[in-house]
């Protein structure tokens, strides 16, 4: 047997080098390269490697982990799953700062590989730097900390032991079912142990995306659920963008006259012009969404997690014979909320549905009228909150408005948290098909600016804008730099509202008079937080990193920086003041957070009996 002497880490950049996946006939390259930060822990074992590499993978070097390892995520994500970055980071504080950004992978189900340096294997110089001792278990590291966030997760203690691991990686970064983020733990001293690998571990190796097709039987039993309801109603999720079946979403949905709705992950998977669509569902869903959910007698969940957002916790749906069908290809998903599940891919299950019940001779029974009505009322409430205006400042969906206006219908937005994607959910029009780029699943402040990195990364051609809160870009924002060294323009939109002003009108939402979340100076007078906002000055901060930068308080001074932004080729920051509290809410849902059931203020208490008011229409399965 041929066999070529490598390092464990040489070896595997070699194998990574090697892999390639390929969809309906389409191969294309899977790891296009390794973001890193060096350290003791990988860096004269898989830093030797990537420097003396000579094949074609891109070394990025980040800025902070989680940061790029959120860039990773943002770049799979953009890629529909079909291609991506590995990370690297030494061992400890290095490894343990992409633990967030595993998560975050892990809850989108989204690739990425994870390779944190780990202690010694051979343990003689034990305990080394950074290294966590525990006196009952000695395996343990700090890479242990990725386990409950990774699908996959593997030391490898021999070099040897690279073989297998790497092709369970592999299995699972490519499965459609179970990716997510996976971490090979690679203890310092193995990276840098040489082995003699087999030749046919380094072969050129293509992992198939084979399209689960919809059986007969759940076929003939999905027929039968559709046919005997008159209101369905469509929610499209992101499988519907990673299963490319944005244009059978639509065939269908025109085919039986089937309003569509969107979860974060779905969002522009339908023009919001189009005459079925009718705008975001559940917590930060439309009016007209939300209504037509209270109403339908039937979901249709398509490549969706239906988490509590897009459900409004469970009480969405209020028709006293409502049913669900889930066309999931993962069973675990398409079992939510006791549905009739329909295992398949996306694609294969809506063109197959819609033969089926074509000859079948279905068609849904709204009446025409009432759809127009419902998203004509939505629309003109859209160009309301896109056309308000304010005495005393900027209000946040006025300046997301003349964002929108501004835009090329082509160009990305990227956002994660605060009480910008609720807003974005509801308000933003997109016209064409992976143009809203939304982590909403782990919600996690910090990812705008990474994210919008790696969207550029994976379509340099767009122009890309990352929607921002103050609060999340004070936590996070490091790859802006590596975004001005790599040459690859971004965008950011912050839109400074003096803290974390969405978890601060939750709070008042549910009895609070507010506490803890508005950046202002303490207090003499009360010993907290409630002095003066602290001014900051974001458009200063980021010119020092060689950003173009804009501040504006005005309409007008956006609509010249959004101008001038377009022009620039180096990345931007637009700063832009909003008053805090004017961001949207309501329409006819509902989230549910726990209310202190014992408290002092009357406020609490009616909080406390509206929640338990809510859970009785709400399901509980």
């Amino acid at each position: 047997m041929k066999t070529i002497r490598l390092t464990m880490a040489q070896a595997l950049l070699k194998f990574l080098d090697n892999q390639y996946i390929q969809i309906d006939g389409e191969e294309r390259k899977f790891v296009k390269g390794v973001m890193g930060i060096f350290g003791h822990g990988n860096v004269t074992g898989l830093g030797e490697a990537l420097e003396q590499d000579k094949g074609s993978l891109q070394f990025i070097q980040g800025k902070n982990e989680q940061g790029m390892a959120h860039a990773a995520m943002a770049y799979a994500k953009q890629n529909n799953r079909l291609e991506i970055f590995a990370c690297t980071s030494s061992i400890g504080p290095g490894a343990l700062n992409m633990v967030t950004a595993a998560g975050t992978a892990t809850v989108n189900r989204i690739p990425v590989l994870f390779l944190p340096g780990d202690i010694f294997a051979c343990r003689q110089p034990d305990p080394v730097l950074q290294q966590i001792e525990d006196p009952a278990d000695y395996t343990i590291s700090a890479n242990d900390a990725f386990k409950p966030v990774s699908k996959y997760w593997d030391r490898i203690s021999r070099p040897e032991q690279l073989i297998t691991a790497a092709l369970n990686a592999m299995r699972v970064l490519t499965d459609p079912v179970d990716t997510g983020a996976v971490t090979l733990s690679l203890p310092q001293d193995v990276q840098c142990e040489a082995y003699d690998y087999p030749a046919e571990f380094f072969a050129k190796r293509v992992h198939y995306i084979e399209r689960r097709t919809l059986s007969q039987g759940a076929l003939d039993r999905a027929v039968q659920a559709i046919r005997g309801k008159k209101r369905p109603l469509i929610i499209a999720g992101g499988g519907v963008h990673y299963s490319l079946a944005v244009k059978e979403l639509i065939a269908f949905a025109e085919t039986f006259q089937i309003p569509v709705t969107e979860t974060q992950a779905g969002k522009s998977a339908m023009p919001w012009n189009h005459p079925l669509y009718m705008g975001a569902i559940g917590v930060t869903g439309s009016l007209a969404a939300n209504r037509l959910a209270k109403e339908a007698d039937l979901i249709i969940s398509v490549g969706t997690r239906l988490a509590d957002f897009p459900t409004a916790s469970k009480s969405a749906f209020q028709h006293p014979d409502v049913s669900f069908l889930n066309i999931n290809v993962s069973s675990f998903d398409a079992m939510k909320l006791n549905a009739l599940m329909a295992v398949a891919d996306a694609k294969e299950a809506l063109t197959a549905l819609q033969e089926a019940l074509g000859r079948a001779g279905y068609e849904s029974s709204y009446p025409a009228e009432e759809l127009k009505a419902e998203k004509l009322a939505w629309d003109q409430e859209v160009d309301r909150l896109y056309a308000m205006e304010l005495p005393d400042g900027l209000s946040q969906t006025r300046v997301i408005g003349e964002i929108n206006a501004s835009l090329d219908p082509s160009d990305v937005i990227v956002c994660a948290a605060g009480s910008l994607p609720g807003d974005l959910h509801r308000l933003w029009r997109c016209s064409s098909p992976n143009t809203y780029h939304m982590e909403y699943g782990f919600s996690c402040m910090g990812y705008e600016v990474s994210g919008a990195l790696g969207v550029k990364l994976a379509d340099p051609g767009r122009e890309v804008y990352a929607f921002v809160g103050d609060g999340s870009f004070l936590m996070l924002h490091s790859e802006l730099l590596t975004s001005i060294q790599e040459g690859r323009k971004i965008n950011v939109l912050l839109l400074d509202n003096h803290g974390y002003q969405c978890i601060h009108n939750l709070q008042r939402g549910h009895g609070s008079q507010g506490f803890g979340n508005e950046f202002r100076y303490r207090s003499a007078d009360t010993n907290r937080l409630t002095g003066d906002y602290m001014p900051v000055d974001f458009s200063l901060y980021a010119r020092a990193l060689g950003v173009k930068t804009y501040s504006v308080r005005t309409i007008d001074e956006l609509k010249e920086a959004l101008k001038s932004a377009k022009e620039q080729t180096v990345s931007t920051l637009i700063e832009i003041k909003v008053l805090p509290g004017t961001n949207t809410d309501g329409y006819e849902s509902w989230w549910r957070v726990g209310v202190a059931e014992v408290s002092e203020s009357e406020k609490v208490h009616q909080a406390y009996d509206t929640m338990r008011q809510k859970l009785e229409v709400a399901k509980e399965i």
